[in-house]
């Protein structure tokens, strides 16, 4: 753990919630005391129900009645991971409690209880919430737009460290793209032995990609006006020196 900058904007928590699902690309089912991880195999519906494509034959469903009233009651777990390695790199989990019904070659889930744990703590979401919320726009190409400013532009991720205050970069080995949504980039700065997250927010909210662009070309561009704090920092080293 480590220290976070303060931030104002951010997605609510049924919206984080919503989001994790949608970029998971794997999720673990437990249901009549059977575990399955499933690469693939989920979608979500606008309504916060996950169809889940799994065989007839799977040990999940074995042994589960077919009267409706007695649809077996399972457990869902999604991780969100971060694009882009680093330390500590699972962001957000998600838990939702539920019951499956068959539909139409799937298997429906509906949850009835809805947590997401993260750093900060497990957060218990209304059902209801959670299906009224919806997913971050850019989270589905999230994964492409940060690995591509990791890999890509190196360059700019080390200009946008000119916005974080100096004491945050204090022992930094290393600083790296988190996280972005539709208020904020989020960046990764480990030290030897631990690591904090910063936020960096947009002057406006970014509802698909061409809007995130101008974002983030307001931000290189105050970056770009901004004193480098490293540069700072060995300016008042060698003066103490």
């Amino acid at each position: 753990m480590g220290d976070t900058q303060d931030w104002t904007a951010v997605p609510g928590t049924a919206e984080r919630a919503r989001s994790v699902p949608v970029a998971a690309w794997s999720c673990a089912v437990t249901a009549n005391g059977v575990r399955e991880e499933h690469v693939g195999a989920h979608t979500v519906t606008d309504d916060s129900a996950v169809r889940l494509a799994v065989p007839d034959d799977s040990a999940l469903f074995a042994a589960a009645p077919c009267a409706p009233r007695q649809e077996p009651f399972a457990l869902l777990e999604f991780a969100d991971v971060a694009p882009v390695p680093v330390r500590d790199r699972i962001r957000a989990r998600l838990c939702l409690s539920g019951r499956f019904a068959p539909c139409a070659g799937t298997r429906l889930f509906r949850s009835t209880r809805v947590v997401l744990r993260q750093a900060s703590g497990p957060v218990v979401v209304g059902p209801d919430e959670f299906a009224a919320a919806r997913p971050d726009p850019l989270t589905e190409a999230e994964p492409r737009l940060l690995i591509h400013l990791a890999d890509t532009h190196p360059d700019a991720v080390e200009r946008l460290t000119r916005l974080v205050r100096p004491e945050s970069l204090h022992a930094a080995t290393r600083v790296a793209p988190l996280a972005v949504d539709r208020y904020g980039l989020t960046l990764r700065i480990e030290r030897s032995r631990a690591h904090g997250d910063v936020r960096l927010p947009f002057h406006a909210p970014a509802d698909d990609v061409a809007q995130l662009a101008e974002r983030m070309h307001v931000l290189l561009a105050r970056a770009s006006a901004a004193a480098c704090p490293r540069a700072l920092q060995r300016q008042r080293a060698d003066g103490d020196g």
